[in-house]
């Protein structure tokens, strides 16, 4: 997450369906939308925002296949070379022994690489400070933030399109 600097134009608005009828229209307007804040998952807002799509499932399979190499390496190492044990008449490299160790750490890896994943790439940590626009984002309300030097409209005119996509309140935030 960058640290936010600048002046910003931030829209609430108090209904998921109104904001995300309004991101459309805004945008066709020609401004730009830093970000939207909501209290819950929009289905269909990052589509409107124009995000591209994510990438995350491919973190999650490199961490699953590093899981899986691990646990293979671990069990054929232990149980095959290091201290051979015959259990039940198998050999003792016997990869459907393997299956039930290999199938949980590659779940391990993979909950756990994503875990620090999302926090690296959301700049969250032990020394994050958050910026944060409105407070009710977290409870009810839907915050549409503009940054005001990345657009090249006028303060007055971006306000007039928010107050008439249906915004609450307009408020002016500098960070």
């Amino acid at each position: 997450m960058a640290t936010l600097t600048g002046k910003y134009l931030v829209g609430v608005y108090d209904d998921d369906d109104v904001l995300l009828h309004a991101v459309p229209t805004i945008r066709r307007a020609g401004v730009k939308i830093e970000e939207v804040y909501s209290p819950f998952p929009v289905h269909g807002l990052d589509d409107a925002l124009g995000h591209p799509r994510t990438r995350i499932g491919i973190a999650a399979f490199i961490f699953g296949m590093i899981g899986c190499a691990c646990a293979l390496t671990l069990t054929t190492w232990t149980m095959g070379i290091d201290w051979p044990m015959i259990v039940g008449g198998k050999d003792p490299i016997s990869l459907p022994n393997y299956i039930p160790v290999t199938f949980e750490m590659t779940v391990l890896f993979t909950a756990f690489g994503m875990v620090g994943t999302f926090l690296i790439t959301n700049g969250l940590g032990p020394n994050a400070n958050p910026n944060m626009f409105d407070p009710r984002s977290t409870d009810n309300k839907f915050v549409m933030a503009i940054n005001l030097s990345s657009n090249k409209m006028a303060e007055a005119d971006i306000v007039k399109i928010l107050q008439d996509t249906g915004a609450e309140e307009v408020n002016i935030k500098q960070f």
